[in-house]
């Protein structure tokens, strides 16, 4: 019922869904500033070399890890976001008008620790991004808050809205200290401790590095809003527990509130 929540507002925005590869080439995530500012999260895909798959096949140990030294160099990374596609798939595109997307992910982080539903390694994204002109974007990401605000209140669920600190670009461009001035990603955190949803205003970086642009030739402007599926079933069953008769109850207010 959560999904198709999300679904109901992919499809008021009239967005298009899409669905992508399940893993991402390492040269496409340079474009991104992915290894200056997220490499701590990345989480490669790799394969034990042929050098070493006999030592594997001969072996009569038990098996519990892969030594590093045994791996090819890896040249693919599994996504840590839901988005980076959309943009790679309008990549030296022109937009005639501003264009919504909306996809779902199995997403990995290397995390410095993990927690139930609150904390994963692998965990779904469902995303719905805005790409064109400036002022649509800001009206989609302003149009979300209020939608997850509702949201939260529907199911009696306390969020606290919080400026981000891990802007997507390079921390010492002139970018992210604009950010100082004007947040580009704010959160909705559940028990001051995990983050649930969050919108995020790319400005014209993504627009930028994939030559994105509009019918005047400016780089198009970019937004996406994101929801942690698992996380979000964390704060309803730590709000509920097992009482899954209030749950549906909940969410059949929520349907029944949507015009889709």
């Amino acid at each position: 019922m959560l999904e198709k929540v999300f679904m109901n507002w992919a499809l008021e925005c009239g967005s298009s869904p899409m669905l992508f590869p399940s893993l991402m080439k390492v040269e496409d995530l340079v474009k991104f500033d992915y290894f200056k500012n997220f490499p701590h999260l990345g989480v490669v895909a790799s394969k034990i070399s042929a050098d070493h798959c006999s030592s594997y096949t001969t072996s009569g140990d038990e098996v519990t890890h892969i030594c590093s030294s045994h791996l090819s160099d890896g040249t693919y990374m599994l996504p840590s976001a839901a988005c980076y596609n959309i943009y790679l798939h309008l990549q030296n595109s022109i937009l005639n008008q501003t264009q919504y997307i909306s996809t779902i992910a199995r997403c990995y982080r290397n995390e410095e620790y993990y927690s139930g539903l609150k904390r994963l390694l692998s965990f779904n994204m469902r995303e719905i991004v805005c790409i064109g002109t400036v002022e649509d974007v800001q009206s989609h990401l302003l149009s979300f808050k209020k939608k997850i605000a509702d949201l939260a209140e529907t199911l009696d669920l306390s969020l606290k809205t919080e400026i981000a600190t891990d802007p997507f670009f390079d921390k010492k461009s002139p970018k992210a200290l604009l950010q100082l001035i004007s947040p580009v990603k704010e959160e909705f955190v559940y028990g001051d401790e995990v983050a649930i949803a969050s919108v995020n205003f790319h400005r014209n970086f993504f627009g930028e590095r994939c030559n994105i642009r509009m019918q005047d030739n400016s780089y198009a402007f970019t937004g996406c809003v994101a929801f942690g599926i698992e996380r979000w079933l964390h704060a309803i069953l730590d709000k509920y527990g097992d009482d899954l008769l209030t749950i549906e109850s909940k969410f059949q207010e929520l349907l029944c509130l949507q015009t889709i």
